[in-house]
């Protein structure tokens, strides 16, 4: 549905889960959890891990030049 539909991420959550639901319980356990946290700081971390990597590889492919 994210991909599909212009709607942003929060909007499509209000559609589905219903107030006292089972969906925004989970959802509520998770964010007190810091799981959203989490995930952008594994994002983060990739991302940065992914630029390091890249600067390896056009070094060593210029000295290979």
């Amino acid at each position: 549905m994210v991909k599909e539909l212009p709607d942003h991420p929060a909007a499509l959550k209000d559609k589905v889960a219903s107030p006292g639901g089972t969906t925004i319980a989970g959802l509520h356990a998770m964010a007190v959890a810091g799981v959203y946290g989490a995930m952008m700081n594994a994002v983060a971390a990739a991302t940065e891990r992914a630029r390091v990597l890249g600067e390896i590889a056009e070094k060593a492919f210029l000295e290979e030049s």
